[in-house]
Order: structure tokens, then C-alpha cells, then sequence
């Protein structure tokens, strides 16, 4: 019989904080709208005390900021940016073009074309998030995307110099010091000088994330994204201090970050909450990771690794990490997550930034009905069809005038009849 020995608190609505973020996104978008980068530059300043005369830095810029950077962090981002890439450009390799003849002289075909341009925002504020760029630019460029506009706010009112190398060595086309809903409004609807993009991607705080909401539709989005999860999966064999550490690795994230952990073995569950409190107290990132497993940390046990999968697909988190005697059973039990992260040696943080994977996922129960950024993201998959064959394209026009006349489309209907006529030698009769 399952039970919980750690429940999530039960939260107020929230809806007045939900609709004041609304409320005051609408009212910068509008405002960025008509008043262009006058608008921008005020909120700017009232947000991040960031005002200079141009938000694009110059390539003189960029390499002095970058000069700046240590040796080794550079190295770093190579690597991880190696690994990105590599991984990109296997799911670029794996989406094929095709053309197919149904018929005599009938051509169907598929095609991949990218985007023109995408916005990529790499949040900052308390911290630099260098990963973001990784998973975004870099990805954007792999896919093709001819002009990526990557844009990050100032750190304290400082330049968050790891960002931009990250950025510049992803191959952002334009890098703006700019952020908030002033960044994304400005990106999605084009100021004076901020050309206009047809994408956004990137992670951001409530704003941000609004913002993309409401500006959908003018322009694609990657995902409707929430406060990071992780659900951990484990049985007898799993280490609880591991468990705890990887919990707390991802609810340091934010106050509102789940951290979820299902497991088959009550002795594990309860030392996994021992090595939580013991360690919390000590943490750097307390103030974010201890309100977070106070109100949204659950435990749960269940009575076997299948009752487990089921109830973790119930779910459907973010991060799925998978710490049982047979781990790759998941990839065969389990049919809704972000990601799996399957074993010991791995975890969420590796997937957060280094190992190559995308980290922008679905939350909040999203992994039901898409997966997360990639490649194929930054893609627009288009056909078209050509007809050579002129007995091929009768038969498709009588196909399609008996078709079109079923549901009264009469106009469609002629399109075919004319074809099919002309064939013939005759004109069909509406049209004598």
C-alpha cells in the first residue's frame, strides 16, 4: 500500500500575484510597443538600474569582456559546447528529407527549414547561467538559424562577463546586455535599433515567462516554461545521501521548485529526509532550496518499481533521475518526463550543464504532450507536391470534385474539374 512520508504544502491560489504579473507584462509590452527603445531603456533602468546608451555590444566590446573571463572557464565552455553540439547535430542527422512518387509523375516531399531569426534569453539576475546560452544559441545555430539575437540582463549592475564569452563562443550574430519582459517585448515586437525575431527560446523568471505567454502566436516560443522539478525514482539499492543531494541540487533552482521522491523502500525515504534536514542548514543556496522542500518536497512510497513508474508518469516532471537495481527498465515503463537520467554515475545536474543534452523541458506536467528544446525546435518541417503526369493529375481532379462536392466545397471542386477536363479536351459543363 502506498503512502507519504512527506507531503507538498498545500499552496494558496495565487492567483492575485498570477494576475498582477499579467497585469504588468501587458502594460510593458503595450508601452514597448509604441514608445520603442524609449520604453526599453526606462524599464530597464527601473529594473535593473541599467541604462547605456546602446544595449548591443560592439565586437571591440565583446573581446574585451571576453579577455576578461578566466583561461579555464573558457576551456570549459568549449567542452560543454563541444558536447552540446555534438549531440545537436546527431538529432539534425536523424531528421531526414524525403521525396516520395505516389503516383506516375506524383512528387510528394518533406523539407526542413529553419528559422530566420530567434531571440535566446539567458536569465541572470541572482546568478550568470552560462548553460542557457549553450542550449539555446548554440542549438539555434546547429539548426541553421541565420540571425540568433542573445540577450542577458546585468548581474548587481554588473557585466556578466562568463555569460557573454558563453554567448559569443555559442555563435550569437548580436549580443544585447539587456533583460526582463524589456528584453523579450523588444525582441518579439522590434524597436529603432533591435531587429525584430520570429522566435524566442530561453528560460526567465515569472515575467519572462508571461511575456513569451502573451506574445505566442506573434511569435513561435520554445516552451511554456515553469519553476524547475526533479523526480527521483529509487528502490532498496539507492543511496539515500545521494538522493538527498540530488533532490537539493535541483531545489536550489528557486522557493517554488518541486523536489519529488518516489520510492519503493521506506527505510530509504526516511533516511533520504534525515541526510535533507541535516544538510539543508548548511547550503549557500538555503534561502532558495529549504522553502523549496519545505513546501513542495513530497516522499512517497509505493510497493514496487512498476507501482513507482506509474506513479512518477502521474507526474510527468520535468527531470526524471532513476535510481533503482535495473535503471534502463524506465526507458521501457515509463512514457512521460523531460528527461530520464538513468543510474547512479548520472544525474539532473550533469543534464543542467554539461553532458550535452538539452536543458530547457516541459514543467508542470507539459511532458504529456511535448518533449523539450531542440534541433528540431528551431526547424519548420514544410512539404510540397508536384504533379508531372497528365493522367495522374486527372484522376487526382475527379478524386478530388467527388471529395470537395461531399462537403460542399464547390470552388475546390472546379479546381480539380478543370484539370481533369482539360485532359479530356473539354471544358467542364459549369464552365461553358
Amino acid at each position: 500500500m502506498s503512502h507519504e512520508l512527506k507531503k507538498a504544502v498545500p499552496s494558496a491560489s495565487g492567483r492575485a500575484g498570477s494576475e498582477a504579473v499579467a497585469a504588468t507584462v501587458t502594460s510593458v509590452i503595450a508601452d514597448i510597443r509604441e514608445r520603442g527603445n524609449a520604453a526599453v531603456r526606462e524599464y530597464s533602468a527601473r529594473f535593473d538600474n541599467w541604462s547605456p546608451e546602446q544595449f548591443r555590444l560592439t565586437a571591440d566590446e565583446i573581446e574585451r569582456i571576453v579577455a576578461t573571463v578566466p583561461a579555464q572557464t573558457i576551456d570549459d565552455i568549449r567542452t560543454v559546447q563541444a558536447n552540446v553540439r555534438h549531440f545537436a547535430e546527431r538529432q539534425l542527422a536523424s531528421m531526414h528529407e524525403f521525396e516520395i512518387e505516389t503516383a506516375p509523375g506524383v512528387f510528394l516531399g518533406q523539407k526542413h527549414n529553419p528559422v530566420d531569426a530567434v531571440g535566446a534569453y539567458v536569465p541572470g539576475g541572482r546568478y550568470p547561467l552560462l548553460a542557457s546560452a549553450h542550449m539555446t544559441v548554440l542549438t539555434a545555430k546547429v539548426a541553421g538559424v541565420e540571425r540568433v539575437t542573445a540577450c542577458t540582463p546585468p548581474i548587481r549592475g554588473e557585466i556578466p562577463a562568463a555569460t557573454i564569452a558563453a554567448m559569443h563562443l555559442a555563435g550569437a550574430d548580436e549580443i544585447l546586455l539587456l533583460g526582463g519582459v524589456q528584453a523579450v517585448a523588444a525582441l518579439a515586437v522590434g524597436t529603432e535599433t533591435i531587429g525584430k525575431v520570429d522566435m524566442l527560446a530561453g528560460p526567465g523568471n515569472a515575467y519572462v515567462a508571461e511575456a513569451k505567454r502573451q506574445l505566442f502566436g506573434e511569435v513561435g516560443i520554445d516552451l511554456f516554461a515553469g519553476p524547475t522539478e526533479i523526480l527521483i525514482v529509487a528502490d532498496h539499492t539507492a543511496d539515500p545521501l545521494l538522493v538527498a543531494v540530488d533532490l537539493l541540487s535541483q531545489a536550489e533552482h528557486g522557493p517554488d521548485s518541486p523536489a519529488i521522491l518516489i520510492t519503493t523502500s521506506e527505510a530509504v525515504g526516511r533516511a533520504v529526509i534525515e541526510h535533507v534536514d541535516r544538510l539543508l542548514p548548511g547550503m549557500p543556496t538555503r534561502d532558495f532550496a529549504e522553502p523549496a522542500w519545505r513546501d513542495h518536497g513530497q516522499v512517497h512510497v509505493v510497493s514496487s518499481r512498476e507501482e513507482a513508474f506509474g506513479l512518477a508518469d502521474e507526474f510527468a516532471a520535468e527531470h526524471v533521475q532513476v535510481l533503482t537495481e535495473n535503471p534502463r527498465q524506465a526507458l521501457d515503463s515509463m512514457r512521460h518526463y523531460g528527461a530520464l537520467f538513468l543510474g547512479e554515475g548520472t544525474c539532473v545536474s550533469y543534464g543542467d550543464k554539461v553532458i550535452g543534452t538539452n536543458h530547457t523541458l516541459p514543467t508542470r506536467g507539459a511532458a504529456r504532450y511535448t518533449g523539450g528544446l531542440w534541433v528540431g525546435k528551431f526547424l519548420r518541417t514544410v512539404t510540397y507536391q508536384e504533379v508531372r503526369n497528365a493522367q495522374s493529375s486527372a484522376e487526382l481532379g475527379e478524386l478530388c470534385g467527388r471529395a470537395a462536392r461531399a462537403e460542399f466545397f464547390e470552388g475546390h471542386a472546379r479546381s480539380g474539374d478543370i484539370r481533369a477536363a482539360r485532359v479530356r479536351g473539354e471544358l467542364p459543363e459549369w464552365a461553358l
